[in-house]
């Protein structure tokens, strides 16, 4: 294992492509802790922390054996978004099943204006809302997109999003402000309405 410490990122890829596991081992030693603490500061659950990162390398392994790493002096970077897109998928599956059913008798409490803060016009309108900003969202460039998705949805700070996506605490929030000018041209060009 001494013998890989002094290869790169790449060299060690390059290395378990042609049949060399331990080449594979070396990367998981160099990057296991780093991962793991990223995934378990956004997940927040040890028994789920591992269950991802343990996919995270099983993706890894495929997509490295299919030939599908290209990103050349990235492989930590490519690492973290395999991670990031593997939490995402986690968080939506966990939506779904956590999904309740209207189809019981009792659906007519749920929309009663003295039991509730809103009432299904006001819903409407915010999940409209909620809608036209994923859709921009959806629209900016990734960088962006993601450390807005990270600021927003994950509620870390700028210091987290630079050290999660590799970049200076002023990259993060140059990207951040840029992200919302975008969202704010693109609201106006399309006369889409982001408040209630």
């Amino acid at each position: 294992m001494q013998i890989f410490s002094s290869l790169t990122d790449e060299q060690l890829v390059k290395s378990y492509v042609e049949g060399n596991n331990e080449a594979f081992d070396a990367l998981l030693l160099r990057h296991q802790s780093k991962l793991f603490s990223y995934i378990m500061r956004i997940v927040r659950n040890r028994d789920i922390a591992d269950d991802i990162f343990q996919e995270t390398f099983v993706k890894i392994i495929m997509m490295l054996k299919q030939g599908r790493y290209t990103e050349n002096g990235k492989f930590s970077a490519w690492l973290h978004r395999i991670a990031h897109n593997l939490i995402i998928d986690y968080y939506r599956q966990e939506r779904v099943e956590n999904t309740v059913s209207t189809d019981d008798n009792e659906t007519d409490m749920l929309n009663r204006r003295d039991l509730c803060e809103t009432n299904v016009e006001d819903w409407l309108v915010e999940n409209q809302i909620h809608t036209d900003v994923r859709r921009l969202i959806g629209a900016l460039p990734e960088p962006q997109r993601e450390v807005l998705t990270m600021r927003y949805y994950r509620d870390m700070s700028f210091k987290e999003i630079a050290k999660a996506t590799g970049v200076s605490i002023n990259t993060a929030l140059g990207r951040m402000r840029y992200a919302l000018l975008n969202m704010r041209r693109m609201a106006a060009k399309h006369n889409i309405q982001l408040t209630a």
